[in-house]
């Protein structure tokens, strides 16, 4: 339509729910990993049902026009989104903005002999244009990097180290994601191991979403739980 802006389509077919939300527990957390096997009370299930009502693709750059054809799609004999990644570089925004907040993913590549350098992204603390981002990488290593405002200024997020010992599993295989977003502070695990840190200290809330980059790759399983 000629009224959304060129980075971004809008998949919403109605006003986006927060019903979801409402039984959330803000109850303290562990400070650990594996946040939703030890303790599963309190999260909100954000996997689409018959439609992707509440997200937006948005373009990456924001002023890069998007491809008219979505790449996303909803695999419900699987029970996944399934990013095709075919149609440029994206995300895929849960419209909704958060500030603190724990959110379990968990992604599988679809494996292929002759490709390498797989690539996509969990992305928390984005204003909704992308140009504010942090991403939690997923691909063959993890890290967290990003852009994120210092002084007001749009300033890149040194790269945090990867773990000494990669703790993902290889390319096919389901890989899971926790990110604690908690005042300026951005914690990975990934798989239930310490995999980053980072700071958003002008980025207190933010949007979350998925990247497309053009690699194939699932999503299931997501699940939020607000914090204090």
């Amino acid at each position: 339509a000629a009224s959304v802006p060129s980075y971004a389509l809008s998949l919403i077919s109605g006003p986006l729910e927060t019903d979801k939300f409402k039984s959330v527990s803000r109850k303290r957390v562990a400070q650990s990993g594996d946040f939703l096997s030890a303790d599963p009370s309190g999260w909100a299930d954000l996997m689409p049902g018959d439609s992707f009502h509440g997200w937006t693709r948005v373009a990456i750059p924001p002023d890069k026009p998007l491809d008219p054809v979505s790449q996303w799609k909803l695999d419900k004999k699987h029970g996944t989104i399934l990013c095709e990644g075919d149609r440029g570089h994206e995300w895929l925004r849960y419209d909704r903005e958060l500030a603190n907040f724990l959110l379990h993913v968990e992604w599988r590549f679809e494996r292929h002999e002759e490709l390498k350098g797989y690539n996509s992204g969990v992305f928390v603390r984005n204003d909704a244009t992308g140009r504010v981002w942090f991403q939690a990488q997923v691909g063959d290593i993890v890290y967290i990097f990003g852009q994120t405002l210092i002084h007001g200024e749009l300033s890149p997020i040194i790269k945090a180290p990867a773990p000494d010992v990669n703790p993902l599993h290889p390319i096919g295989e389901w890989n899971t994601y926790e990110i604690r977003c908690e005042g300026p502070n951005v914690t990975l695990w990934a798989n239930d191991k310490l995999a980053g840190k980072s700071k958003a200290a002008e980025a207190l809330k933010g949007y979350w979403g998925l990247e497309a980059e053009g690699f194939r790759i699932e999503f299931r399983n997501i699940k939020l739980k607000i914090i204090p």
